[in-house]
């Protein structure tokens, strides 16, 4: 008998192997094709809530230009340093309230007030040599009466006299200076507000102009918001606005107040300012954003999210009565002119549609794509279902038939 070769037994174990492998991968090919072709199981109810749906009416939407900016407080203060020194006390920090006149900071006042007195000696100085210089001159007029002085002499009192007042008057003016710069060394809020920010400590050796503290009035709020040049053009005194501020969900409303006569250099863009009908809870310098109203149109409205594009026409979904159920239906529709509902709490960009009754119950985006003649129910609990989980209420029930 001839011997078998090891090397030859290795190769048809190798083969063996590959073979065994080729027909595992066609039978698991094989049983993914059979599951894929298996009817799947349809889903033929859903349940939805309240908050799902909503009406489609005839709105008066607002066509807008999209814009955004800052909430500024129309009285906002730097506090700067009038002199220069140390920083000798600070009275108010950040969040104190204060009124208009109140002391917020000192600088160490001894140099101010050494110059003050210095200059206030020196004006009573001048004072007095005023007085001896209009003593002379009184002693004089009647000695020049009388004959016993020259009229030059006479001439030499006057111009003594007269500029002894002159150098009264300038010693008053320099006391007057020194004494400003005395009550400079205490910074003092130039009108009521909320001390923002700080910049300086205690200790500190501040110069003229340096930055002590900021201070805003959250009394007067508005938004500024930069448009282009050709934004602008349409944007009149009065229009209407809605604005989220800092995204949050509510809305506030808002009209232009003020339009900027020119455009900022470098930028190009021109300033309009924004009062705001409700400013409880804002703050200086948070972000708002939201539609300007440029236009009004009476329209049959949804909300734009609501209107689905996975085909080649724009559909709405809707549930309609079928006999005695609640269906499904797929609604074409030719979209309109876009914007807001300014009279309404949600901020949603609403869209105009035509080929969609009035008061069809339309569902909203967040339910995602359903088939056509689905049964539809409404949950028990969905006047307290939220909206934020209204795609968790959404429960798909599969008929026993197709269960099986």
């Amino acid at each position: 008998m001839k011997k078998i070769k090891p090397r030859w037994i290795v190769i048809g174990l190798v083969v063996l192997a590959l073979v065994a492998g080729i027909v595992r991968a066609i039978s698991n090919k094989r049983a993914q094709q059979a599951a894929a072709s298996a009817p799947a199981s349809a889903v033929t109810q859903i349940e939805v809530a309240n908050t799902d749906v909503m009406k489609a009416e005839l709105r008066d939407i607002t066509q807008g230009l999209a814009v955004s900016g800052t909430v500024k407080a129309v009285n906002y203060a730097v506090i700067k340093a009038r002199v220069a020194g140390e920083l000798k006390e600070v009275i108010a920090r950040e969040g104190d309230s204060v009124k208009a006149g109140d002391v917020l900071a000192r600088i160490d006042p001894t140099e101010y007030q050494r110059r003050w007195l210095q200059a206030s000696e020196t004006a009573s100085a001048a004072k007095s040599q005023m007085e001896i210089a209009q003593r002379a001159w009184d002693s004089n007029k009647a000695l020049v009466d009388q004959g016993f002085i020259s009229k030059a002499a006479m001439d030499n009192s006057i111009a003594s006299y007269q500029g002894a007042i002159a150098s009264h008057k300038a010693a008053i003016a320099g006391a007057d200076v020194a004494r400003k710069a005395l009550d400079d060394a205490t910074l003092r809020a130039p009108f009521a507000g909320i001390v923002s920010g700080r910049a300086a400590q205690v200790g500190e050796r501040v110069a003229i102009d340096a930055k002590i503290m900021e201070l805003v009035d959250l009394s007067q709020l508005e938004v500024e918001v930069p448009l282009s040049p050709s934004e602008s053009m349409d944007v009149r005194i009065g229009q209407a606005a809605a604005l989220q501020i800092e995204d949050r969900q509510a809305t506030v409303g808002a009209k232009v107040k003020r339009i900027s006569p020119s455009a900022q250099t470098g930028s190009r863009s021109v300033l309009i300012y924004l009062t705001l009908d409700k400013a409880e809870g804002l703050r200086h310098g948070l972000f708002a954003k939201g539609i300007l109203g440029l236009g009004k149109s009476q329209v049959m409205a949804v909300p734009l999210s609501a209107v689905r594009t996975d085909r080649a026409q724009p559909y709405v979904q809707v549930v309609e009565q079928v006999g005695d159920q609640l269906q499904v239906a797929h609604k074409t529709v030719t979209l309109g002119v876009r914007g807001i509902d300014l009279t309404q709490p949600e901020s949603e960009i609403m869209v105009g549609v035509t080929g969609l009754a009035e008061g069809s119950t339309v569902l909203k985006s967040h339910v995602g794509a359903l088939r056509e003649g689905m049964v539809v129910k409404y949950t028990a609990a969905s006047a307290n279902a939220p909206t934020a989980n209204a795609s968790a209420a959404i429960a798909p029930v599969v008929s026993a038939s197709n269960a099986n």
